[in-house]
């Protein structure tokens, strides 16, 4: 058998086997059966959302248009609500001293790819507690 067709063959039935297993929309963990709900997306919608790549490295600015802080990344928090939190870098210069502070994703206000947090100030940020990623 031609080498490209075999592959394509093997790539076919590992998709057809993929789909077998997504449609019983059942998952075993720790050997309890857990019942899944598939949701339909709207993808064109979603697809004019923000990515998390894009995010990151965005500067933040306060209502005044100072520029208060950078995003330095995005957690999902491992709770049942599953909420996003957004991390920003704030103080520090060219890098050197910048600590880190958590506030919730929603407090963000994105707007024509310019990222505010309303009535939030710089001093504001610096008298939040340090957030630092687990070392787990």
């Amino acid at each position: 058998m031609n080498p490209i067709r075999k592959n394509s063959a093997i790539v076919l039935a590992s998709l057809a086997l993929l789909g077998t297993s997504l449609s019983a929309a059942s998952v075993v963990a720790e050997n309890a059966m857990q019942t899944i709900q598939l949701v339909k997306v709207d993808v064109l919608k979603l697809s004019t959302g923000y990515r998390t790549s894009k995010l990151i490295g965005s500067d933040v600015m306060s209502d005044g248009g100072e520029t208060i802080g950078k995003i330095d990344d995005l957690i999902v928090s491992p709770d049942d609500n599953k909420s996003a939190y957004v991390i920003i870098s704030v103080g520090g210069w060219l890098g050197m001293g910048a600590r880190l502070v958590a506030l919730p994703y929603g407090d963000l206000r994105i707007n024509n790819a310019k990222i505010t947090l309303p009535g939030v100030t710089k001093e504001a940020l610096k008298g939040l507690p340090e957030f630092k990623f687990s070392t787990m």
